[in-house]
């Protein structure tokens, strides 16, 4: 086994190939960028060394410096990861030059793997199921035509070098075929380098399965199950999960034989993924009459191996150093087993609701549920940042990886999302709320999986608010009570909890909810009860507040409801989070906002109780929109109140230092008709 390995990347897959390293002892060296100096990925190594600027060009995809790196720091290896250098050849054959172990395949194997083209002609040889198509080196337009037709419409024209959606487009008509063309090719091009394009029948409610496999120096083969991930967008995943509902013993032997053909075809040793695309002629109710068809072998580790790893027990990192160090697979065929089921989701930043604009921010509240790191676990949180980093534009926008195990589907669907319930996002968009839709979507939750799955759920998955107006300015005012009673004072007049000697108080709140004003007011009953109402005429409603604060939020209970509620304020946005869901509302500090709503026939009036300050003008000034006319204490602040309008100050109401009431008129203003 090794001593030191370099981990040739970044952020969550650095961190998760380091956390397996430390297990065996084995001493781990960390690469980094401008932009990933103080990154969570640097502090878990053993050592760190800079590798040029932020961009990928610059620094994670300049592979001699990285090769100069290992040497300089003694490693024997370089472990990958996925993404950047995983899957280049020449870099694979680069650090076997310098006499250093690529943990992964050969170089020969990734280059006959790494055009669609040529794998596919390596896999009709090797008797593995392809997807009728034309897979040719001769790219003349009216030949891919004629092809096209052929086969039948709809079909799919891929990029031959490329994946991740690019240069892909479906055909449904032949008329439409060289427009399209065109345009694949046009995009493959910028992407890849290559305008090369394959043609293939477009396969009707596909599902993407892929099974995981290993290969060892010494001609040992396995397959460790599958993968099912349709839940895809824009030809990416965001779901995953194993094993596939509805898959068979015999289908899951024959996928898994196909793959090992297709690994040992192309001599292939280390983690790798076969993908296959199933075909579900007569639904998701009939497994049986499924086939499936080779689309395209991974050659490295990916994303999704977690689910892999909860269902069969296996550290597939371990296993990927240990075939690396010459050691035989750990298992044969017959000693895999699988137990349970798993599901990952993809946390990213990223705006679903805006076609999943990748987000940029800092990560104010990065709250996690309780979890493990490691293999074998009911909830398990893979991630390479902690609160207070930044998600910089230079990188993928995945924040973690969620992964649950149960002992059935039902059972790890509902830990995923109590555990997406308690992952708490704030200060950059995430996709967390969304991927809680696509679980207890009927498609989702039903096991109806094809890669057509978010289109179809759509209505139900976009621009959902399941947190309502009333629970969400309830819990924000619970949180003002709370964050109010932490600071006690001795000075009965300076208490904020509302009492009064006779009668009750009130006060008032205003809000901004789904681009809407809404005024909300709060009554102090002398009992202590407190009484709230948020929103005006039919659309109001009210009822008896209480809370309490709790070590892991406020329990909450109005208007007939009862949640836990946790609540983050960035300035005057309140972002809640409960278990149905999570929204955001704007407390409109009301004081800080005195003046500018159109003044009432020219009456100034205290938003709030509290003590006159001073007053900046005298009556008979003339003022302008925006002047400071009056400054107020309130809540141990000071707050200015301005004028509305142009006008004339007719009339001071109150003297410096008396109190005064919510709603007394401070003073008059003589506004200029409009």
């Amino acid at each position: 086994m090794f001593n030191k390995i370099l981990i040739a990347n970044r952020g969550e897959i650095a961190c998760r190939v380091a956390a397996t390293a430390a297990r065996l002892a084995i001493k781990t060296v960390a690469v980094y960028s401008d932009a990933d100096a103080n990154a969570k990925h640097v502090a878990g190594c053993d050592e760190a060394v800079h590798i040029g600027g932020s961009a990928p060009k610059d620094s994670y995809l300049r592979w001699q410096t990285i090769i100069d790196a290992a040497k300089s720091t003694g490693a024997q290896a370089i472990h990958p990861g996925y993404g950047f250098l995983s899957e280049n050849a020449d870099f694979a054959q680069a650090c076997a030059d310098a006499g250093l172990v690529f943990i992964g395949p050969p170089a020969a194997s990734m280059k006959a793997m790494g055009l669609k083209a040529e794998s596919k002609r390596l896999m009709e040889q090797a008797g593995v199921p392809l997807v009728p198509g034309y897979h040719g080196a001769d790219q003349d337009p009216t030949l891919l035509h004629l092809k096209a037709d052929e086969i039948g419409y709809p079909v799919l024209i891929k990029a031959s070098a490329g994946g991740g959606g690019k240069g892909m487009r479906a055909v449904e008509r032949s008329q439409d075929f060289l427009d399209a063309l065109a345009s694949c090719k046009r995009e493959a091009i910028s992407s890849f380098g290559s305008d090369a394009v394959l043609v293939e029948k477009y396969v009707q409610r596909p599902r993407h399965i892929e099974i995981q496999v290993f290969g060892d120096t010494l001609g040992n083969y396995v397959y460790l199950a599958e993968r099912d991930c349709s839940v895809q967008r824009r030809h990416q995943k965001v779901l995953e999960e194993a094993p596939a509902p509805g898959m068979t013993p015999e289908l899951r032997q024959q996928m898994g034989q196909a793959a090992v053909a297709a690994a040992r075809a192309v001599g292939y040793v280390g983690a790798g993924t076969v993908e296959f695309i199933v075909e579900q002629p007569l639904g998701w109710a009939h497994p049986e009459a499924m086939t499936f068809f080779f689309m395209e072998m991974n050659t490295r580790l990916q994303v999704e191996h977690p689910v892999t790893e909860a269902i069969t027990g296996q550290d597939l990192v371990e296993w990927q150093l240990r075939v690396a160090a010459g050691e035989p697979l750990p298992l044969t065929q017959a000693q895999i087993t699988i137990t349970g089921h798993a599901i990952e989701a993809r946390i990213c930043a990223e705006n679903p609701d805006n076609n999943f604009l990748p987000a940029t921010g800092t990560l104010d509240v990065y709250a996690k549920p309780a979890h493990s790191s490691f293999a074998v676990s009911p909830v398990r949180f893979d991630d390479g940042v902690r609160p207070g980093d930044s998600i910089s534009p230079f990188y993928d926008s995945m924040v973690a990886k969620l992964i649950v195990h149960g002992d059935t589907r039902a059972q790890a669907l509902a830990r995923l999302d109590a555990a997406l319930a308690a992952t708490h996002i704030v200060g950059l968009t995430s996709n967390v709320q969304f991927l809680r839709h696509v679980l207890q979507s009927d498609s989702f939750a039903n096991a109806q999986l094809d890669t057509g799955l978010i289109p179809r759920e759509a209505a139900v998955l976009f621009n959902q608010q399941r947190v309502g107006l009333a629970l969400a300015a309830a819990a924000d005012v619970a949180q003002t009570l709370i964050d109010e009673r932490a600071t006690p004072t001795a000075d009965p007049f300076s208490q904020t909890d509302g009492w009064r000697s006779l009668g009750h108080a009130q006060r008032r709140f205003a809000f901004e909810f789904g681009g809407n004003a809404v005024p909300a007011s709060l009554c102090y009953l002398h009992d202590g009860t407190l009484r709230f109402s948020v929103g005006v005429d039919a659309t109001q409603t009210g009822g008896e507040l209480s809370f309490a604060a709790t070590s892991n939020g406020i329990d909450l209970q109005f208007a007939g409801q009862r949640a836990r509620v946790n609540v983050y304020r960035n300035d005057e946005v309140a972002h809640v989070f409960t278990a149905q869901g999570a929204t955001q509302i704007i407390a409109i500090d009301l004081l800080a906002h005195a003046g500018v709503a159109p003044a009432e026939g020219g009456r100034l009036t205290a938003p709030m109780p509290g003590k006159v300050v001073s007053f900046a003008v005298q009556a008979g000034d003339v003022v302008t929109k925006g002047q400071a006319l009056a400054v107020m204490e309130a809540m141990k602040m000071e707050h200015t109140i301005a004028a509305p309008a142009d006008g004339v100050v007719a009339e001071l109401l109150y003297a410096p230092g008396d109190q005064v009431v919510e709603g007394a008129e401070l003073l008059r203003l003589s506004v200029a008709a409009a």
